[in-house]
Parts: C-alpha cells; sequence; structure tokens
C-alpha cells in the first residue's frame, strides 16, 4: 500500500511502482494517489487532490477530509492486509496514517523521507518506534536517521531518472519560436492552489521588470495539472501583451532556459539537475511564517543550498521575496558571465550528489526486501 498526498510525491509514487511491477509482475499495489498512479497500474483507494496545501493556518481548512480518508485507508487496510506500507512524504498526513498502520501490525517503510532535521525534531521518535525503514533520497540524511537510532538507507533521487526532457535545446525553444541567443526565463509557481495565490503575482511583476530591463527577454511557465485557469491571470494582468506559453513539462521548460524563478520545493531539485541557475522565492501566510519561525531550525530553505553544504541559489523568502529583488537576480544571471558560470558548476556538483541512476529501483528492492515476496527473498540473498 502506497499513500502520496500531493503531485511530486505522486511522481515519485508512480516510478516506484513501475519498478515493484518490474521486480515482482505479480504484485498488487493499492494507493492513494492519483492519475499518474492509475496509469502505472496501481489500484486506486481514494484520490489525495483537495488535500494538498502549504503552511500551517492553511491546512486547517482540509483537516476533515484528510480525516476522513486517514479512516477509509485503515479500514482498506483492515480488509486488504497489505504486507508493507509505503508513505511517501507528506508527513502531516501520513504520520497519522502509519500510525493505524502500526496498529494493525503492518511493516512501514518510510520513502522520501519527512524532513525532520529541518523542523519538529521530535517526531523523530515517531519515526524510530514505528518504521521499520526509512529510505531517503538525499544524502545527508540517512546519517541523521542512524544517529537519531532509526535503520536508514540512502537510495539516490528518483528525479535523477525522471528529470529528462523531450528534446534538445535548440528542439524545444524551435517550438516556443525563440532564438538560441534569446534569454528565456523559465517561470515554475508551484504545483498547489494556494502556492500561485501567493507566488505568482509578484513574479509575474518581476518578468516584467525583467522585459523592461532586457526588451528581448521571453519567459515560459511550467504549469502543474488540476490548476484552475483563474490562478493564472496574475500572468496577463502584469505582462500585457506578451506572449507566455505554458508547459505541462518542467524538464522541457529547464532544459530551454537559460535562468528560472521557482517556488521552493522539488523543483528546485529538478532546476539544479538540469544545471539551470535559478532563484528561489517563497511565501506564505503570515501566521504560517511567524508560527514556522518557532520551530524551523534553518537558516537557508532550498533544498538545492542544502545539499551544497552552502548557500549557492539566492533564496527570496517572505519579505525579501519582492519584485524588484527577483528581477535584479535574474538580471545578474543573464549578464554576469562569470557568476553564471559559477552557479553551474556548483549545481553539477549538487546532481552529482543525489546518487546516480537507479534510485526508485533500489528503493523498490529494499521495499520488497522488508515486505518479504519471493523476489524480495531473492535480493536479500
Amino acid at each position: 500500500m502506497l499513500s502520496c498526498g500531493e503531485a511530486s510525491g505522486e511522481l515519485y509514487a508512480a516510478a516506484l511502482a513501475r519498478e515493484l511491477r518490474a521486480l515482482d509482475p505479480g504484485i498488487r499495489i493499492v494507493a492513494l494517489g492519483g492519475s499518474r498512479l492509475r496509469d502505472a497500474g496501481v489500484e486506486l483507494l481514494a484520490d489525495y487532490h483537495g488535500i494538498s496545501v502549504t503552511g500551517l493556518s492553511e491546512a486547517l481548512r482540509v483537516v476533515p477530509r484528510s480525516l476522513a480518508l486517514i479512516r477509509e485507508l485503515a479500514d482498506a487496510a483492515e480488509r486488504i492486509r497489505p504486507d508493507v506500507f509505503v508513505p511517501i512524504d507528506f508527513p502531516d498526513f501520513n504520520f497519522r496514517l502509519m500510525a493505524a498502520m502500526a496498529k494493525r501490525g503492518v511493516p512501514i517503510v518510510y520513502y522520501i523521507s519527512p524532513q525532520l532535521w529541518a523542523w519538529r525534531r521530535g517526531r523523530m521518535k515517531t519515526m524510530q518506534r514505528l518504521v521499520t525503514k526509512v529510505l531517503p533520497i538525499f544524502p545527508f540524511e540517512e546519517r541523521l536517521y542512524r544517529e537519531a537510532g532509526v535503520d536508514a538507507e540512502f537510495v539516490g533521487h528518483p528525479l535523477v531518472d525522471l528529470a529528462v526532457p523531450s528534446a534538445d535545446r535548440t528542439s524545444l525553444r524551435a517550438r516556443l519560436g525563440i532564438a538560441d541567443d534569446a534569454p528565456l526565463v523559465a517561470l515554475l509557481p508551484g504545483s498547489r492552489a494556494n502556492e500561485l495565490r501567493a507566488i505568482l503575482p509578484d513574479m509575474a511583476r518581476a518578468a516584467a521588470l525583467v522585459k523592461e530591463r532586457m526588451p528581448g527577454a521571453r519567459f515560459a511557465l511550467a504549469r502543474a495539472p488540476r490548476l484552475d485557469d483563474a490562478l493564472f491571470a496574475p500572468l496577463a494582468a502584469h505582462l500585457p501583451g506578451v506572449d507566455v506559453p505554458f508547459w505541462t513539462s518542467a524538464d522541457d521548460v529547464l532544459a530551454a532556459a537559460d535562468v528560472a524563478i521557482t517556488a521552493s520545493g522539488t523543483a528546485t531539485v529538478q532546476t539544479a539537475l538540469h544545471e539551470c541557475p535559478m532563484v528561489i522565492v517563497y511565501r506564505v501566510s503570515a501566521l504560517t511564517s511567524f508560527i514556522g519561525r518557532r520551530f524551523v531550525t534553518l537558516d537557508t530553505f532550498g533544498m538545492v543550498n542544502l545539499i551544497a553544504g552552502q548557500r549557492i541559489v539566492p533564496e527570496l523568502v517572505q519579505e525579501q521575496f519582492t519584485p524588484e529583488a527577483v528581477a535584479s537576480e535574474v538580471t545578474a544571471l543573464l549578464t554576469d558571465t562569470a557568476r553564471r558560470e559559477a552557479m553551474v558548476t556548483a549545481l553539477r556538483q549538487v546532481k552529482e550528489r543525489l546518487g546516480g541512476r537507479g534510485g526508485a529501483r533500489r528503493a523498490a528492492e529494499a521495499i520488497l526486501r522488508v515486505a518479504g515476496s519471493p523476489r524480495g527473498a531473492t535480493l536479500a540473498s
């Protein structure tokens, strides 16, 4: 049984499901998920859409549906009796669900381990008590979990295999009608509706400032699925008359781009894998920010900076996230060759630390060993 609660988690879950099927064709996989998992041959027990938000105060609105889903999935586990439960990131939901699974004696393998080292470290005791094994996708996490007494195995980041564009840079730009030497800025405003409401207006204002300073600049936006068209209205409002194509493939946008303005999160790792210079932005509600600062123990938030061990990419969060600040960083990356090359070199080093290809396959092998499938027994021997 798999459980994922948002778009990036489902992307990883679908890759994992395909590898599980390749290793053990007779396997049955059920899940909380969406269309990607269904397309990967997974039997959906429930759809996660509607429970994925960012921020502490924002999450309160989806609590009733989340609790109902947890009860539904726990009842399903009672009937199905899965051999292993695999929560995928999404800790606020999955921690409650894995407690229900542990009560039913189901082994738990946590894939895409939650970032407890950044905040709410007390939850590490819950991991130690309930989880059979943790499969981190970032190299520094294995040591942190093991030091806390949790069995952990670094398997590598699945995006190393998944972040592949459909064509080369020249071909992708030709589709957009953009010359090879025209500056192209990728816009990645996030995958949740509340992220776009908080981020896209100032991202669009920043793009307008870049356009004023560099009239030849072009823009392309990576659009996550199942988002309402109205959420993208700020682009037309702040970039009137400017053609901003929407692409469903972030990898295509990033492979074609010279610089990216990206919301903090998985997209920053995806951008690093394309060695695309970036500016990270983010904003949550004032209440969420106030509460979060009392728990977060880090002075940097961008995952690429955490992996690098230093701030190699600018982060503009909350009050620092202004159109002027973003436009200044983007313009500098488009015009300062030395700064751009230094960032590309640093991003390449981050890419090398992500474990190489085959992350989802290694995760599937570890899960089958815990599940005790015939293929898992072979792998263990």
